[in-house]
């Protein structure tokens, strides 16, 4: 599988890239696999889980949208400086639309998605958790 996993205590998600539409985010997100970083829940966003504290990397913007497909993985470049959204990241698991544009570079299996919703309303309820981001196997 062309992709990576996240890993929140027990729980594993399996992501796959959209390398065809975004291959310079998905080479730099590669390039800081393994990290771990605590994400938390959205406010205005809608149904996403995310983190300021992302790895920042100076790319272009590439299928950057405001609106997302529940599973799909969002990154924020650290340019245009204007960007609301300049190095974050995001995981939507349901309805949600961002505040600027993001590119969009990955989505979670469907086989997974039960997981990722289920890990979003932990985050909702209880607040912020750790999540590993690692290479899949």
């Amino acid at each position: 599988m062309d992709g990576f996993i996240m890993t929140i205590g027990t729980e594993r998600v399996r992501f796959r890239y959209y390398r065809d539409e975004t291959p310079v985010t998905c080479a730099g997100f590669e390039s800081f696999l393994p990290f771990t970083r605590a994400l938390m829940h959205a406010r205005v966003s809608g149904q996403e889980i995310w983190t300021d504290q992302s790895p920042q990397l100076d790319i272009i913007q590439e299928n950057s949208f405001v609106f997302t497909m529940p599973g799909e993985v969002v990154f924020g470049p650290v340019k245009p400086l204007r960007s609301k959204t300049r190095n974050n990241m995001g995981i939507y698991y349901g309805e949600g639309k961002g505040l600027d544009g993001c590119n969009i570079f990955a989505r979670a299996v469907a086989e997974d998605m039960d997981t990722l919703k289920m890990i979003g309303g932990n985050i909702w309820k209880g607040g912020v958790l750790d999540a590993t981001f690692e290479w899949t196997v």
